[in-house]
């Protein structure tokens, strides 16, 4: 049985209008309200809200290395998020169904730097956690995108994709 959330989670909210404002084109103010918000959580606070937080935050960097650096810390916030505090959430949702997008955020920085063998370690594992991907559009979407990662990693294309989520090029 999942616990009930005492309310609403204002840290998510926040963060999904900041997604949704760097969405419809306000790259920048999005981008402001994410870091101020990542100020607000510290490093130390709740993993679900940095992981989620900076997951995000690096889809609004057109800079490969800036995007790295937030795709990281989404990862590491990811492996302290449980299972409980997910199904708290949302009681859809499991870590396991992270890291599928997590790794084939990472090979894409690693790609796009040029640095093909961490991008294929990457791409490989995604690929390990691609099982736990829905059967639906968004598992249709990040198997594509894993398609694509890993053939530009084989043919050492370090071209930003034209269907990567982000500010346009």
């Amino acid at each position: 049985m999942t616990a009930t959330p005492a309310g609403p989670d204002t840290t998510m909210e926040a963060i999904g209008r900041a997604v949704t404002e760097g969405r419809a084109g306000d790259v920048a103010s999005a981008r402001q309200e994410l870091l101020a918000l990542w100020s607000a959580i510290g490093v130390t606070g709740d993993p679900l809200h940095r992981c989620t937080l900076a997951h995000h935050l690096a889809d609004l960097h057109e800079d490969p290395a800036q995007a790295l650096a937030w795709d990281v810390r989404a990862l590491d916030a990811a492996d302290a998020v449980t299972e409980q505090r997910v199904q708290q959430h949302h009681a859809g949702l499991h870590i396991a169904g992270f890291y599928p997008s997590l790794h084939l955020n990472l090979a894409d920085d690693y790609r796009r730097l040029g640095s093909f063998d961490a991008a294929a370690e990457h791409i490989t594992a995604a690929g390990e956690h691609a099982p736990h991907l829905p059967q639906d559009a968004y598992g249709d979407l990040l198997r594509t995108a894993l398609d694509e990662v890993a053939e530009a990693v084989s043919r050492r294309d370090s071209a930003k994709r034209t269907s990567a989520p982000g500010p346009a090029a």
